[in-house]
Order: structure tokens, then C-alpha cells, then sequence
């Protein structure tokens, strides 16, 4: 019987070679466009989900409230991890991480002779080994407890090694230079991580070989420096946190009484804009459920059109209705005849739209910057949701339709007396139609917001120009720095270079450093933190900043002069730049003191959706 459905259902489709394409086609989009949508939410919620105790991990992140404003940050003091162990001994585990860029690795030979270099952009972490007591990652070298133990020792993810060493087995007790002045022994070797994780490890080094940081430090705070806590069986998160403010006001200077640790889950991590991650990428859970709405919508409107097109088609099938019911057909058979006919359309229109998602997901990886898997059935939810989308497709589209056509009067259908109005319904086609067209208008409206908002991305003034500006990473080490200003020269007497400057980072930059001052002779810091940008005397030049008063800082060695913007004078309380020139700025009670030279128009030192920042540029 089912196999008689099924020969009568694909004869049918062929009779109708226009209206089969045309609903294979439009179903086949939608779905295409569903199940793409499923891939990129799938996706993103996935971030970190393969730990087995994701439930347990938690990082601990800061906030600080000056005045009437809290900022929030995913850094803390690097004092925090080593006090937490201390006077939390019951939490299971507590580990460091500190992650770095643009970083210069040197292959050592086995001689420890120098070979190729690398300038790694990112994945390059400190890290204290209990890291690896926390999450879970495999390893094919080395030992998780033992391999970061002592200073100078590093693990390589299995890609790096065979980059560096052609073998990952050959990498084991190899060297690698860091920057040009420290060796570090490869200790241990980490199977290559699965992309939806926020800790992109590559190249991880013993937390104890980073130097420049103080263990007793409480106040400064490294948005790279990371901690994440594992906390005991059965132990609420909700009573570390209750701990916590006392724990900060034990350690804490009084005057950043306003700073705060938060507990912010791991499920969490990937989602928390405020935070960010070390990937440098959140997912909105507000932007998953917009996706997902989108994709249920295009859904809807691809079964309306299978809806209207089968229920148009409905005078021309009724003398076929007509005769099967004279030959003894029931009503509950032709349903089945017609729901198999849609089965057999949507079934095609899936095969087609994964054919489609799979020829789509290498554009959609470069454009949307993510690592979706062009194996779709490799994860067994891709089939089961292709299922669940056939039956929710063939259901929805097939059923009414199948309904109609079943309901038809035998002898009424052989007299060729059914109209199109009755046939199919017209009420019902009009209101799908007036649906699928308000649904239409809605993503047509959505669609032209994302679009003007992209417009204005691309084309909103910063404050400073970007165009035709090259940033060019330079080596931290001593020998980098001591050839700066030959590199200068060699750079400036290029004829197609108009001007260079050298600084701690663009006037944009994801990197910031924030600070609180002392404003004129004030006891008090400002009660507001500034963004602080180190450059040199050519910076404003370079950017096209333009000044509103006063000059650039002039050529120094130390800090002499500083030049700030309107935000900062505004939430001083100065409505004229021309008095803040010759005013005293103290950075970190007299360590760096001098006076304004200079004060710049706004620029975005940020992201377009974060308030203009108060900024101070020294030289």
C-alpha cells in the first residue's frame, strides 16, 4: 500500500513538472536558510560545553564603580588568584591565565641554535598548570599536573609543533625562543582544540616564566589576565559570592573601594558582552533567539507557499478525487495519497537544501570570521534536526491541502463543478497570503536596519582617519626596541610614506589601558578612569586628530607633557580647553607627573556601542 502511495505520488509530480520545481525550489531556500541558522546558533552555544565540569567552572571578573558609573572587565589584579587560594582553601581549584599577542618564536635546532621565526598573532597564553585540573584537554605529551611546573617550560598544541618541528613527536624536549630573550623547553604536547572554545590555546608557557607582575599587586589590572575557579561538589557558587565583597575590602586599598569581584559562570562566558572573552568574541543570547526566530519565519513562509500553490491546484486534481472516491477510495486514504506527495517534495527540498548549507558554509565561515563544520552529518543532531524540519515541513504544508482535497464531493468533482474560490479555500489563501506577507516585511524592515547599520560602521567618523594606515606589530624585546628609530628612518625615507609614529596601540584599539589621575592639585583621584595611550610626538600627525587647543607634546625621552580630549575635560567640569592648558595631570600618585600641553576633538577609542572615552595620550 505505502509503496502504491508512493509510485502514485512521484507520477503525479512528474505530470506537474512546473509545480513540483516550483515548491521544490522554495521549500528547499527556506530550509537551506533554517538549517543554516541552526548550524551558526548550534554553534555558539556549543562554546566550551565538552568540559566535564562546566558546571563547576567559574572565572571570577571585575567591576568598578567611580561616581555614578560601573565598568565591568574580565581582568583582575594579579594577586586575586594566589589570596583566593589562600583564604578559600575548600575551592577545588584556582588557576592564572594571561594571554598575549603578536608574539616573536624563534625554532631552536638541537644544538639550540636559532632557525625559522614566527610572528604568532595570537594563541599564546601563561598559564599556571592547574588550568589543566579545571578544563578539560587532551593531551598527547607530557604531564597535565607536572609539564608547567618550572619557569621556562611550554606546550604546544599538536598543529604548532608539526608547524614548527614537521613532527609533533620530534617537539618533545625542543626549544623555542619567546621574544628573543627567553628559551623555553617544550614540556608537553595538547591535542589540536575544537574551535568553540574561548581559550584558543596554541602556544601555553609556565605562568612562572612571565615577568614584569607583582603578586602583591591589588590595584592594577590586565583585561589579558584571567582567573578561573573549579568549585567543590555540591558547593553553591552563590556562597563564594556572598564571600567575596568582604574577601575585596581585606585587600583592597581604600581608596578603590569601588572595585568588586564577580563570579561569572562558564555556561555564561560566551554570551557576557561587558566581559568579553580571551577568543575576543561573545555571541549574544538576544541575537540566538532573533537568528532563531528569522529561521522558524522563513520557514513559515516557505509552507504558505506550498499551502496556496496546493490549494491552487486543487480544481485541477478534482476529477482525480472524484474517481478515486468512486472506486472506493476513503477520505483517510486520499489523505495519506496527498501527505505523501508532500513528504516526497519536502524530502527532496531537504536533500537539496543541505546540498545548498554545505556549498554556502565556506563563505559564511570567511564572512562571519567562525569554523562551522562543512561535515554536516559528523554531529548526529544535524540528521535529527533535518528530520524533525521533514515531518514539521511535511505537516504543516501537506496536512490542510490533503485536507482539502480529500473533502470533495465525488459526484459534485466529475461534473467539473467545483470553482476555484471553493476549492482551496479563498479565505484562508487570502489570510496566508496577507501573512507571509506581513512576516516578509518584518525581515524586509529587519534586513534594511541590520543593513543601515552596517552602513554606519563603515562610514561613521572616528574622530581620526584609518584609511591608508598600516599598523605594524614591533618586537617587545631589547633589540626590537633598540631599533626603532632606525626603523624609522628607513621607513620615513620611503617615498609612498608620509609620515610614521610609533605607540602603544592605535587611537582604536581592542587593547586599552585605564587609569585613574589626579586632575590639577587635587588631593583625590578624579573619581573616573581615563584611557591612556602611550605614542610618540608624530601620532596626531599620523591619525589626522585634530586639536581644539593647545599643541602636540614635544620629543622626549621621559614624560614632560600630556595631551587629553573633551570627554575628559567635560567630566571634569571644564567647559573651555584653553583653561586646561598648563593644568597638572598625576598618574599613580606622582609616579608619572606633567602638565597639559595640548587637549584633542573626541575620537572612538573603543567600539561604536561604548560611550566615548575620557583619553589621555603621553609620549
Amino acid at each position: 500500500m505505502i509503496k502504491n502511495y508512493f509510485k502514485t505520488a512521484v507520477r503525479n509530480l512528474l505530470r506537474n513538472k512546473s509545480y513540483a520545481v516550483i515548491n521544490i525550489t522554495g521549500l528547499s531556500v527556506g530550509i537551506a536558510a533554517c538549517l543554516l541558522i541552526y548550524l551558526l546558533t548550534s554553534y555558539h552555544l556549543s562554546f566550551d560545553t565538552f568540559h566535564t565540569r562546566k558546571d563547576r567552572i567559574y572565572r571570577a571578573v571585575t567591576s568598578s564603580k567611580m561616581e555614578n558609573e560601573t565598568t565591568y572587565t574580565s581582568g583582575i589584579p594579579f594577586a586575586v588568584t594566589r589570596s583566593l587560594r589562600e583564604d578559600f582553601p575548600e575551592l577545588a581549584k584556582v588557576a592564572s591565565i594571561l594571554g598575549s599577542g603578536n608574539d616573536q618564536i624563534t625554532v631552536l635546532d638541537k644544538q639550540n641554535l636559532p632557525g625559522k621565526k614566527y610572528k604568532e598573532a595570537r594563541g599564546f597564553y601563561f598559564v599556571e598548570p592547574e588550568l589543566f585540573e579545571i578544563f578539560d584537554f587532551k593531551w598527547l605529551a607530557g604531564d597535565p599536573k607536572t609539564a608547567l611546573s618550572d619557569p621556562n617550560t611550554v606546550v604546544l598544541t599538536q598543529q604548532i609543533a608539526e608547524k614548527y618541528f614537521g613532527d609533533w613527536h620530534a617537539a618533545m624536549g625542543r626549544s623555542i625562543k619567546y621574544e628573543n630573550n627567553q628559551v623555553l623547553k617544550v614540556t608537553g604536547i595538547l591535542a589540536n582544540l575544537p574551535p568553540n572554545t574561548d581559550l584558543p590555546l596554541t602556544i601555553v608557557a609556565s605562568f612562572k616564566t612571565f615577568k614584569g607582575h607583582d603578586l602583591t599587586d591589588w590595584v592594577s589590572i590586565w583585561s589579558s589576565h584571567n582567573c578561573f575557579i573549579l568549585l567543590p561538589e555540591n558547593y553553591p557558587a552563590s556562597r563564594l559570592s556572598a564571600l567575596l565583597p568582604a574577601f575585596v575590602k581585606k585587600h583592597k586599598p581604600a581608596e578603590n573601594a569601588g572595585d568588586g569581584i564577580l563570579l561569572q559562570p562558564l555556561s555564561n562566558m560566551h554570551f557576557e558582552r561587558r566581559f568579553g572573552t580571551l577568543s575576543r568574541q561573545t555571541f549574544s543570547r538576544e541575537l540566538i533567539t532573533a537568528l532563531s526566530l528569522v529561521g522558524l519565519f522563513l520557514l513559515i513562509i516557505a509552507c504558505v507557499n506550498f499551502i496556496n500553490l496546493a490549494t491552487a491546484q486543487a480544481v485541477n486534481r478534482a476529477k482525480e478525487v472524484g474517481v478515486r472516491k468512486v472506486l472506493g477510495s476513503s477520505r483517510k486514504n486520499l489523505i495519506v495519497q496527498f501527505m505523501s506527495e508532500t513528504f516526497l517534495i519536502t524530502l527532496l527540498a531537504v536533500v537539496l537544501a543541505t546540498a545548498l548549507a554545505w556549498l554556502v558554509i565556506p563563505s559564511l565561515n570567511t564572512l562571519l570570521q567562525i569554523n562551522l563544520s562543512n561535515a554536516l552529518f559528523s554531529n548526529l543532531r544535524i540528521p535529527a534536526f533535518l528530520l524533525f524540519v521533514t515531518l514539521l515541513v511535511t505537516l504543516l504544508a501537506g496536512f490542510y491541502p490533503a485536507l482539502v482535497l480529500s473533502g470533495y464531493n465525488p459526484i459534485t468533482a466529475l461534473k467539473s463543478k467545483i470553482a476555484a474560490k471553493t476549492a482551496g479555500g479563498l479565505s484562508l489563501r487570502r489570510s496566508l497570503v496577507v501573512f507571509q506577507f506581513a512576516i516578509a516585511q518584518v525581515l524586509i524592515i529587519g534586513m534594511l536596519v541590520v543593513v543601515g547599520q552596517m552602513n554606519y560602521f563603515k562610514n561613521a567618523s572616528l574622530g581620526f582617519t584609518k584609511d591608508h594606515i598600516l599598523t605594524v606589530p614591533i618586537p617587545a624585546d631589547s633589540a626590537g626596541q633598540a631599533k626603532i628609530e632606525y626603523f624609522r628612518s628607513e621607513l620615513s625615507q620611503h617615498q609612498g610614506i608620509e609620515s610614521v609614529s610609533f605607540s602603544f596601540g592605535s587611537p582604536s584599539d581592542i587593547g586599552n589601558w585605564q587609569s585613574d589621575f589626579k586632575y590639577g592639585n587635587a588631593d583625590k583621584n578624579s573619581g573616573f578612569e581615563a584611557n591612556l595611550k602611550w605614542a610618540d610626538e608624530n601620532y596626531f600627525k599620523t591619525y589626522d586628530i585634530e586639536f581644539i587647543a593647545g599643541r602636540p607634546f614635544v620629543k622626549s625621552d621621559t614624560i614632560r607633557e600630556f595631551v587629553v580630549n573633551q570627554t575628559l575635560l567635560k567630566k571634569i567640569g571644564i567647559s573651555n580647553p584653553e583653561e586646561a592648558i598648563g593644568k597638572r595631570i598625576n598618574l599613580w600618585d606622582g609616579e608619572h607627573a606633567a602638565l597639559i600641553c595640548g587637549v584633542v576633538k573626541d575620537f572612538h577609542a573603543r567600539a561604536l556601542r561604548v560611550p566615548l572615552d575620557p583619553v589621555i595620550v603621553a609620549p
